[in-house]
């Protein structure tokens, strides 16, 4: 109930900074941003708003909470900001900022701005920074905090205990302790629930868990994000070469890889960014989705020569015209289907080698099916329409070639794209739509120049 009262209050205070903006009373628009809502409120807030109304609520932003609602901000957003700010503005922003955090951040800037950060920084956060920036973003090395609790495998319960209250804080999603040998090998985790109930006498080695295998560092955060679903983990335990600890990854961070997927899924079908600024300005809009309209221009002139061979049947046959789209059309859509359903079944780790022939045969088998029963339907319509039924009967066979193609080349296409490494939510659709529109438009007229010649 509580919660349900904070999110209200939160979405109030929300509605008066708007009405407070909208009416110029920048003094009231201060005091809400920076005494009512939290940085993740602030950073939706600027997401939501226009270019020139963001950059006046940025600048009302109290200087001690800016560190806090970059974290929050999207890739292009935050790459926005920072670039208004040389390393000394950076340097007190970040001060408080995680390895893993810090690193996502300083990604995003000019090789010579980052060294100009780190010099700022003392040598023991320097070099937790650099160890992350040493690995890809998209591994478990890049996701990885190098802030972790350890302890030995010979030390008591009690002594454990003793050891933790020496600590102001522990870092945020601390669940266990991570059980290390005296070269810093990865042995096995504790769980901090499990320490609290047991005998403070007994050893570490008796109460730890081993059966926790680590995240090797050069794991995709893809697989990573698997893992955490699959297992339920809060947080878990990042080991290099010989098994030698190197950091542990949080829900938090995972959380953000399973959101960048699933918006790099849906926005990759239009062609484009996951990080595309909803209130991006016209210029930039424009550039980015221009090179995909430029694609499938030349994909749809690829299709349209295909029409160009056939052009003395269509002359012949009006009624060709009138149908071919629906042939195209419904091989489009059938592809979708099978495409979607696969990237889907890629991206969660459910399609291998292993069983992509099972996957094969059954999507054949249903595009023969829905083939036959909208090939009838079709046939009987366009013999009705025109009182033709040889247009029946070629647009009948053209649409059952069209949708097994659709479906066999829907189901191996992102496959064939993976194995390239060229991302399938991103060509997939472009080169479908243009397969089933040259194999639709080919089967229709190529069988009626046959059968009208």
């Amino acid at each position: 109930m509580a919660e349900i009262l904070e999110k209200s209050q939160a979405r109030q205070r929300l509605r008066s900074l708007t009405e407070a903006l909208d009416s110029g009373a920048l003094q009231q628009v201060s005091r809400i941003l920076n005494g009512g809502l939290s940085p993740s409120d602030i950073a939706h807030l600027l997401e939501s708003s226009p270019p020139r109304q963001r950059a006046l609520l940025w600048n009302l932003v109290d200087k001690s909470l800016e560190g806090e609602v970059l974290q929050y901000l999207s890739d292009d957003i935050r790459g926005y900001f920072l670039s208004k700010l040389n390393a000394q503005e950076l340097a007190s922003i970040i001060e408080d900022f995680e390895s893993d955090d810090l690193a996502d951040l300083l990604q995003q800037l000019p090789d010579t701005v980052i060294r100009e950060v780190l010099d700022t920084m003392d040598d023991q956060d320097r070099q937790r920074v650099e160890e992350v920036l040493s690995y890809p973003e998209d591994t478990a090395g890049g996701l990885m905090n190098t802030d972790a609790v350890t302890v030995r495998p010979d030390l008591t319960v009690d002594v454990v205990l003793r050891y933790l209250r020496r600590h102001r804080v522990l870092p945020p999603m601390t669940d266990s302790l991570i059980v290390v040998s005296r070269r810093d090998e990865y042995i096995g985790v504790l769980p901090i629930t499990k320490m609290l109930v047991s005998n403070p006498t007994v050893t570490v080695r008796e109460v730890m868990d081993t059966e926790i295998e680590p995240i090797p560092v050069t794991m995709t955060d893809t697989q990573v994000a698997t893992l955490f679903e699959r297992y339920d983990l809060i947080s878990a335990p990042v080991v290099g070469e010989g098994r030698k600890l190197l950091g542990r990854i949080t829900i938090d961070d995972v959380v953000d890889v399973i959101r960048e997927d699933a918006d790099h899924s849906l926005m990759s079908l239009a062609g484009l960014d996951e990080d595309e600024d909803t209130f991006a300005p016209v210029w930039k809009t424009s550039r980015r989705r221009a090179v995909w309209l430029g694609i499938n221009l030349i994909t749809a002139f690829i299709a349209a020569s295909v029409i160009g061979l056939f052009e003395a049947t269509i002359e012949k046959v009006v009624a060709l015209a009138v149908l071919m789209p629906i042939v195209a059309s419904m091989g489009g859509i059938a592809g979708s289907q099978t495409l979607t359903l696969v990237i889907r079944g890629m991206a969660v780790g459910q399609i291998s080698g292993a069983n992509l022939g099972w996957l094969l045969n059954r999507e054949f088998f249903s595009s023969v099916l829905n083939g036959l029963l909208w090939a009838l339907v079709v046939a009987g319509a366009a013999t009705a329409w025109f009182g033709d039924p040889m247009i029946g009967v070629i647009i009948a066979a053209a649409l059952i070639i069209n949708l097994i193609a659709a479906a066999l080349v829907g189901t191996v296409l992102p496959m064939f794209l993976k194995s390239r490494n060229i991302d399938p939510a991103l060509a997939g659709g472009v080169i479908l739509t243009t397969v089933t529109d040259v194999i639709g438009f080919l089967a229709f007229l190529g069988l009626a120049t046959i059968f009208y010649s």
